[in-house]
């Protein structure tokens, strides 16, 4: 089998995650950043599909989508956004876009819109291990003990939860126990796209039932066939489409945009949401009787604030993972920070938790960690000296880009500028994350446009930025 051909035309850090899986899978991977090297691939290569970004320096989007839809043979284009919105998502769509991405690229999203002849993802040994759910309160441990009583059933599942709280990661762990682990799981947030393009992402559509759909395609209940479906944010679903849904959910069975024929399908639903659908039924915005349907058994997670010390078990969890990932020393939390981390309301859960822990284990050097490795403010800190320091091949110590400029106090009190002390945070976090500016962005709490535009100072005043 020919391997499949595949082009990106995007930022090299929001495909080198997905290297390795591309691989294993024998797709042939390019990628282009502007659009002379686009244009290069696409000329030079007969390709099976093309993943594109809204826009790169020099190339627009819709250049492409214009002149795919005059080659009638023209290849399937996916456009994908980090965030994206309702509005760009219909206009790519109405331009001719396969279809439209509203989130990071994954390997998982991308398998289910490979052809069939693709090798399936490899089983992982043992997949329940890989699933850990950390924490020993005990309304954590009755949530746990009924999702792994029902996980080998039919039933649908609704898991409730305030944002942060692990639902989706709860309907992997259900998966993982259902004897469906080997097939796949398919998850899709019904927040992101309008009712019309939600529909076609639910069912898939025939070719030439709406502006765009150039060619068929299988919608996730398909592509989840014999596995597991993930409704994630049911609660933002239009109440039009969920008369749709709730006929496959009773029925087992789809019909695609714009198709005459019903198809069967064998999947198993869980749903997310953070709202109370209750009072969203009592309003008119939710159907009473597909609430019921998917309300068959309810898991409610319950947020971090009410976990006691879960809070210490979870960063400790952490804590262990980002210093084996940064290849790091054993590292132990300070008598204050523990108490900072009990004392804190995490609003955001424990999505809000792991940002800090992976900052603070990068921060704190050889340990321990501290309070002031979780804020990033305040006087009495200061970068430890060495740590991610960058040599660019200089001998002048006067240069702002010179490792010895960026540290503590000198013995003769010198202080480093503000300045000098975001240079040396910056350029620590892309040696740790081994020059991703996504990720490193992530850590350091500002956008990657920022990012960026720190980068060109420090490369004007002579610092070489890979």
């Amino acid at each position: 089998m020919a391997p499949m051909r595949i082009l990106f035309i995007a930022r090299s850090e929001c495909v080198s995650p997905l290297h390795a899986e591309l691989k294993a899978h024998a797709c042939q991977a390019m990628v282009a950043e502007d659009r002379t090297s686009a244009l290069k691939v696409l000329g030079s290569h007969k390709l099976d599909l093309v993943f594109t970004q809204p826009s790169l320096p020099g190339y627009r989007a819709q250049d492409l989508l214009d002149s795919v839809q005059a080659d009638p043979s023209g290849v399937p284009v996916i456009v994908f956004a980090e965030k994206g919105s309702a509005e760009e998502a219909r206009f790519f769509m109405e331009l001719g876009a396969h279809d439209y991405w509203s989130g990071p690229l994954t390997w998982e999203r991308i398998q289910a819109v490979l052809p069939g002849d693709i090798p399936a993802q490899p089983a992982r040994p043992e997949p329940r291990r890989d699933l850990p759910i950390v924490g020993r309160h005990p309304s954590l441990g009755r949530v746990l003990a009924l999702a792994r009583q029902v996980a080998a059933s039919r039933a649908t599942v609704l898991i409730t939860g305030e944002s942060g709280t692990g639902k989706e990661m709860f309907a992997r762990y259900i998966h993982a126990h259902s004897g469906r682990e080997n097939n796949p799981f398919v998850a899709v947030n019904c927040a992101a796209l309008p009712e019309h393009l939600l529909e076609s992402e639910l069912f898939g559509h025939e070719k030439g039932a709406f502006t765009g759909a150039i060619s068929r395609k299988l919608g996730k209940f398909e592509s989840a066939n014999g596995g597991t479906l993930l409704l994630d944010e049911i609660s933002e679903m239009d109440v039009g489409l969920q008369a749709k849904l709730l006929r496959a959910l009773q029925e087992g069975e789809i019909d695609r945009v714009g198709g005459t024929d019903t198809v069967k399908v064998d999947v198993r639903v869980l749903a997310t949401t953070n709202r109370n659908l209750e009072e969203s039924v009592e309003k008119g915005q939710f159907r009473q009787d597909l609430y019921y349907r998917l309300n068959v058994i309810p898991l409610r997670l319950p947020p971090l604030r009410e976990r006691g010390d879960d809070v210490l078990v979870l960063a400790e969890s952490f804590m262990r993972r980002y210093a084996q990932e940064y290849g790091l020393g054993p590292l132990q939390l300070s008598e204050e920070a523990r108490t900072w981390l009990l004392d804190h309301d995490w609003p955001g859960n424990v999505r809000e938790l792991q940002n800090p822990m992976e900052r603070a284990v990068l921060l704190a050097g050889p340990g321990p960690i501290r309070k002031i490795h979780f804020l990033l403010e305040g006087e009495e800190w200061f970068p430890s000296s060495g740590a991610g320091e960058v040599d660019d091949g200089r001998d002048d110590e006067d240069s702002p880009s010179s490792p010895d400029q960026v540290r503590p106090p000198d013995a003769d009190g010198r202080i480093p500028t503000i300045q000098e002390m975001e240079m040396h945070l910056i350029m620590k976090s892309l040696d740790r994350t081994q020059g991703n500016r996504t990720r490193a962005s992530e850590l350091l709490g500002i956008s990657v446009r920022t990012l960026r535009n720190k980068l060109s100072e420090y490369r004007k005043v002579g610092l070489d930025i890979p």
